[in-house]
């Protein structure tokens, strides 16, 4: 699949569209009144059924984005449909796009996004959005369009996992020196520390462990332990959920990479310390509130028992 339309829209689109001339057409839609204007105006129109490819920034009042296609994977998309009713301005907008269209406009968050908007925003704070068609696909190529934008972004965030094992494993290396403890690598990258021999036979995958955990970022934020007197002593106890040894099939991609290598390594009794790069741990997507994307976790790990 060929995108024809020149990268020059969407520059002009997300780098100056603050730089207006008198020379561009700017419209007001019927509904909600919102007033956009043409950096760049397209001529090719999808028929209905295919595919729009789309960029889509929206800046706050800061100039700080709050949103952006550009930092995902895969563009915005749309199919044409001509027989769609046209219930705001935003609609209007987006149906009357065409391939290298690049739009500017600024509107309220209530406008923009309708009531369901994003919680963090107040419904009348002043965003502006930035929105560039670059090509127009048939709806039978959108699954190998994704496919191949899978593709590409799994290539990337390979090449950045590779960057940051070598920049988590020097951070790590430097706290093991600076709390004194005696850690190993795998090949794989992971750091480890036994402090209390198991016993019993090897390990194997499909092996079913009970382990007791605590698991810390690098600045010593715990956020997660099945321990419960660890739990009320750091103040993060839930009454709602159990408190016991975690059950895991170990090497089965049950857990994070790290603990799936690491509890490879123990037995029955073993007592030990993961020190996890990010990339072996949740990665760019991070987990939940308090683990960041990228962030090195350590776990004080004990197995309770052992079942083959």
């Amino acid at each position: 699949m060929k995108n024809t339309l020149s990268l020059k829209a969407i520059i002009a689109l997300f780098l100056i569209a603050g730089a207006m001339t008198s020379c561009q057409k700017t419209k007001v839609t019927q509904k909600d009144g919102i007033e956009y204007t043409y950096i760049e105006e397209g001529s090719e129109k999808a028929a209905n059924g295919d595919i729009y490819l789309y960029h889509l920034q929206i800046k706050n009042a800061d100039d700080s984005v709050i949103y952006s296609t550009l930092d995902q994977p895969v563009p915005g998309y749309l199919m044409a449909n001509d027989t769609i009713a046209v219930n705001n301005g935003m609609d209007e907008i987006f149906m009357a796009l065409r391939k290298g269209d690049s739009i500017t406009f600024n509107s309220s968050v209530q406008t923009i996004f309708g009531p369901n908007f994003p919680p963090f925003l107040n419904a009348e704070d002043q965003l502006q959005v930035n929105l560039g068609v670059f090509d127009i696909i048939s709806q039978d190529s959108l699954s190998q369009f994704f496919m191949e934008a899978s593709r590409i972004d799994s290539e990337k965030r390979a090449e950045r996992a590779k960057v940051l094992m070598v920049e988590d494993g020097q951070k790590i290396e430097e706290y093991a020196q600076a709390n004194d403890l005696d850690v190993q690598k795998t090949e794989n990258g992971l750091y480890y520390v036994i402090e209390q021999e198991g016993t019993g036979p090897e390990t194997t995958p499909g092996t079913t462990m009970y382990v007791d955990y605590a698991g810390y970022l690098l600045d010593g934020t715990i956020f997660d332990t099945s321990i419960e007197s660890l739990a009320q002593e750091k103040g993060i106890y839930n009454p709602s959920r159990p408190y016991e040894p975690l059950p895991v099939n170990v090497g089965m991609g049950q857990v994070i990479p790290g603990w799936d290598e690491g509890l490879m390594l123990l037995k029955k009794g073993s007592k030990a310390k993961f020190l996890i790069p990010s990339p072996l741990a949740y990665g760019e997507n991070g987990a939940g509130s308090l683990i960041g994307p990228n962030s090195i976790l350590i776990f004080d790990v004990e197995v309770k028992d052992v079942q083959k």
